[in-house]
C-alpha cells in the first residue's frame, strides 16, 4: 500500500534553530468534542505526517522524541476509532490515528499547526462518510498541506525572536546553580521576543495552580453560574494545612466567593483553594477547561496542599494563561480587572517581584513545596512595556538557592528589557 506524504513544510514553523538533545513526549490529549489532537514535547521537534489506506489512518512521527513506553492504545469510538502510540525506531515516537470503518479524511479537512515547536495541534475539520464499503486501494495523488503559521503564541501574541543575549546570561546562571532544574519562559508583549528554557517541561505546580483556578472561577462568574457574593461553607473535608488562616475557623463558617478567592491568591490559603475547586465542580470539571485554553501540562489531581506534587503545570502553560488574560480572551473586562487586581495584592514578594525595578507593577502567583519553587505573572514597566513571566525550579530539599536563582533571573530579564526599550527610543 502506498503511503501518502502530507508534505508538511516544517521549516516555516521553526522558531529556534537546531536541537541539542532528544525531546520527550510531555503530554497528549484528544478532544473528541472539537476533533483536535494536542501533542506537547519538552523541547522543539519537527513532526512528519502521512496518510495510509485500508484502514484509513493518519500517522504522525515525532523524530528525535522519546516516549516512556513501548506502546499504548486508547479507544474513542465514533469517527476516530483509536489512537496508538509506539516507536517505529529508537529515535522516533509515532502516533497512529485510525478512523472507524466508513470514515475517511482528506487533506482539505486536516490541518497541523503549532503555537511553538513543542506544542502541536492536529485538527480534523470534518470526516468524509464512505458508507459501509471499504476504502479502495487505488493510489491517490500526493497530498500536500500548506505550511501553517506557528508564529502566534497562545493565538494572541506574534512571536518574535529568542532573546539570545538574555539566553546566554541565563545559561551562565544555570551553570552556577547546577543543583537546580529550572523551566523558564518569558515573553515581551510588544516585540514577541522570548526566552525559553525547558518551557514545556512539566513540574509540580504547587500553589501556581491557583492562577488557572482563579480564571476558571471568574469565567463562571461571567457566565452567571456563580455570584461573587454567594456564600461558601467551609466543610471539614476541605480544610487544609500548610498555607492560610481559614483552617483556624470553625467548621461551617461561611465566606463569600470573592473573599474566598482573594484569600486563595493573596495569602495562598489552601482551604480557600479547596473550597473554590469544590465550587467549580472538582478536577473533572476544571481539567478539560484548562486543556481548552491550550494548557496541556496543567492538571489538578488532588486537593491542596498536595505535598506530593501531583498537580502539574509548566512555565510556558502559565505564560500562555497570562497571555490570554492580558489580551482579554477569557474574561469580561470587569472580571479581567478583578483577577489582575487580586493578583497584584499577592503578599509573597520575594521571587519575581524582588527582581523588577522601582515603579513597575506585577500581577502574579507564587508556589512553593520543599522540592519546587515558582512564580508567574504579568509585569508592567514604568516605560509602558509589558512582559509575561513564568519560572518553576525543582530544587534539593528546601534549598534556598532556588529563590536566589529566581530573583536573579527576574532581575536580568527586567534589566535587559529596560535597556532594550531605552536603546529603541534612542534610535
Amino acid at each position: 500500500m502506498k503511503s501518502h506524504l502530507l508534505g508538511i513544510s516544517i521549516s516555516s514553523l521553526l522558531l529556534l534553530s537546531g536541537q541539542a538533545q532528544a525531546a520527550q513526549l510531555q503530554s497528549w490529549y484528544f478532544d473528541s468534542n472539537q476533533n483536535q489532537l494536542h501533542l506537547t514535547t519538552d523541547s522543539g521537534i519537527q513532526p512528519k505526517a502521512f496518510l495510509l489506506d485500508n484502514p484509513n489512518r493518519l500517522v504522525i512521527d515525532l523524530p528525535g522524541t522519546n516516549f516512556n513506553s513501548d506502546s499504548f492504545k486508547q479507544s474513542f469510538g465514533n469517527a476516530v476509532k483509536e489512537i496508538r502510540i509506539g516507536k517505529p525506531d529508537t529515535k522516533t515516537t509515532r502516533f497512529v490515528v485510525e478512523l472507524a470503518p466508513g470514515y475517511d479524511i482528506s487533506s482539505q479537512n486536516l490541518s497541523i499547526k503549532g503555537d511553538s515547536r513543542s506544542h502541536w495541534i492536529v485538527k480534523f475539520k470534518a470526516f468524509d462518510r464512505q458508507g459501509n464499503s471499504p476504502i479502495s486501494g487505488e493510489n491517490r495523488e500526493d497530498i500536500s498541506i500548506q505550511p501553517t503559521d506557528a508564529s502566534m503564541f497562545a493565538g494572541v501574541v506574534n512571536l518574535g525572536q529568542e532573546m539570545s543575549g538574555l539566553s546566554s546570561q541565563i545559561q551562565g546562571l544555570m551553570a552556577r546553580y547546577r543543583s537546580l532544574n529550572p523551566g523558564i519562559f518569558f515573553l515581551d508583549l510588544q516585540t514577541g521576543n522570548y526566552i525559553d528554557v525547558n518551557g514545556e517541561k512539566r513540574f509540580a505546580a504547587a500553589s501556581t495552580i491557583k492562577f488557572p483556578l482563579l480564571v476558571a472561577l471568574f469565567q463562571e462568574v461571567d457566565a452567571g453560574r456563580i455570584k461573587l457574593n454567594e456564600k461558601l461553607t467551609m466543610r471539614r473535608d476541605l480544610i487544609a494545612g500548610e498555607a492560610g488562616t481559614m483552617k483556624y475557623k470553625k467548621v461551617g463558617t461561611k465566606f463569600s466567593v470573592l473573599e474566598t478567592a482573594t484569600l486563595m491568591m493573596t495569602i495562598s490559603d489552601n482551604t480557600a483553594t479547596n473550597m473554590i475547586l469544590d465550587r467549580l465542580g472538582g478536577r473533572n470539571s476544571v481539567n478539560p477547561r484548562f486543556r481548552s485554553w491550550g494548557l496541556q501540562n496543567t492538571v489538578v489531581r488532588n486537593k491542596l496542599p498536595d505535598i506530593g506534587g501531583t498537580n502539574t503545570t509548566s512555565s510556558k502553560d502559565l505564560v500562555r494563561l497570562a497571555a490570554l488574560v492580558s489580551n482579554k480572551r477569557l474574561l469580561s473586562q470587569t472580571s479581567n480587572n478583578q483577577v489582575l487586581g487580586i493578583m497584584r495584592r499577592v503578599k509573597t514578594n520575594t521571587l519575581l517581584p524582588a527582581g523588577i525595578g522601582k515603579g513597575a507593577t506585577i500581577a502574579h502567583k507564587t508556589g512553593t513545596l520543599r522540592f519546587i519553587i515558582g512564580d508567574a505573572g504579568i509585569i508592567q514597566m514604568p516605560n509602558g512595556k509589558s512582559y509575561l513571566a513564568g519560572i518553576l525550579v525543582q530544587r534539593p530539599n528546601h534549598d534556598r538557592r532556588a529563590g536566589e536563582f529566581v530573583r536573579e533571573v527576574s532581575r536580568r530579564v527586567y534589566n535587559y528589557l529596560d535597556k532594550t526599550q531605552i536603546s529603541n527610543r534612542s534610535l
